[in-house]
């Protein structure tokens, strides 16, 4: 009796090592994949969320508050709802800050996913000349603080082509005041104008 008792005390003290092993094992599990979620994950993971409400910070100071409607390979876009019609094209890089409800922020962190394949492919260039096709006015803010306002003529890898003028104005060889050359690397923020969709 007394080693049948010995031998079940045995085998207790095997499975609680067991499942210590095994609690311990996922917990490093989870560290290691949360160390690898990227912000564009967890901002598909808010997309995909009904709703989508956030509000973020960004380099130039300024604060914006809306529905993501889109995540791209290195960007995401806003509907600022119905203070203004037109949608905020965001650099990933220039997001200072996200806020999120305490819901949101815990799944977005357990549900992070890439996305679909086609929209980790669509750069912030690749959204841009879409905008450029379609010919909408823009404004673009950049890192300093400073705004433009016109129409992007083309994107290239790195940096736009935006011709200056009202915002009202059609954008014609009369109406257009200068140019610019922006580098993505320097734009805090494009909002189109219009009610625009993004690609």
């Amino acid at each position: 009796m007394r080693w049948e008792r010995f031998f079940e005390d045995l085998e207790d003290q095997l499975d609680s090592e067991w499942e210590a092993e095994r609690a311990a094992l996922d917990s490093e599990t989870e560290r290691l994949r949360v160390a690898r979620l990227a912000l564009r994950e967890r901002l598909t993971a808010v997309l995909v969320r009904a709703g989508g409400e956030v509000a973020v910070d960004l380099v130039d100071g300024t604060a914006w508050s809306g529905r993501i409607v889109a995540v791209g390979a290195d960007w995401t876009a806003m509907e600022l709802g119905t203070r203004h019609p037109g949608v905020l094209l965001i650099p990933l890089p220039s997001v200072v800050s996200v806020s999120l409800t305490r819901d949101d922020v815990l799944a977005s962190a357990r549900d992070a996913t890439p996305g679909a394949a086609l929209a980790q492919r669509m750069t912030f260039g690749f959204a841009l000349r879409d905008l450029a096709r379609r010919r909408a006015p823009v404004t673009v803010a950049v890192t300093g603080g400073r705004s433009f306002v016109g129409t992007l003529d083309r994107a290239g890898a790195d940096h736009a082509d935006l011709a200056l003028h009202d915002v009202d104005a059609p954008r014609r060889a009369s109406s257009v005041t200068g140019y610019r050359v922006i580098a993505f690397s320097a734009v805090a923020w494009v909002r189109t104008e219009v009610a625009t969709p993004l690609p």
